[in-house]
C-alpha cells in the first residue's frame, strides 16, 4: 500500500480543482501558491497561456512586519491593485489544492476587499 506525500496530495487535490476552473482574458484564473516562507498569486489567462498580473511576498516593501497571514493580506492588496492597473475586476479562484483556510483566505479576502470580484 503506497502513501502519497504531502506535496504528491496537494498536486493531486490541484489537479481535480483545474479540471473545472478556466481562465479566460475577461476572467482570469487567480492561482496562488503557497510556501513555508511565503506566499505568491498571479493571475492567468489559460486560452492564451499568460500571466496578466502576479504579486509575491518578495514584492512587499522591506520594512514589512507582520506574521504570515498578515503578509498573505498585502500580496492580495498588492495584487489587486496590479490587477486594476492591468484593467482586470473579476476573476476565478484558484486555491491550488490548499485548503480554503488561514494565508489563502487571508489573500483571497484582502484581494475582495481591493476591488476583485470572485
Amino acid at each position: 500500500m503506497s502513501t502519497l506525500t504531502t506535496r504528491q496530495a496537494r498536486e493531486r487535490r490541484h489537479r481535480r480543482v483545474r479540471k473545472r476552473i478556466r481562465g479566460t482574458a475577461e476572467r482570469p484564473r487567480l492561482a496562488v501558491f503557497r510556501s513555508n516562507k511565503g506566499i505568491q498569486a498571479q493571475l492567468i489567462d489559460d486560452a492564451a497561456g499568460k500571466t496578466l498580473a502576479a504579486a509575491s511576498w518578495i514584492g512587499l516593501p522591506k520594512s514589512f512586519k507582520g506574521n504570515k497571514s498578515e503578509q498573505a493580506a498585502a500580496v492580495g492588496k498588492l495584487l489587486a491593485q496590479n490587477a486594476s492597473k492591468a484593467g482586470i475586476e473579476t476573476v476565478v479562484f484558484d486555491r491550488g489544492g490548499y485548503l480554503y483556510h488561514g494565508r489563502v483566505k487571508a489573500l483571497a479576502e484582502a484581494a475582495r476587499e481591493g476591488g476583485l470580484k470572485f
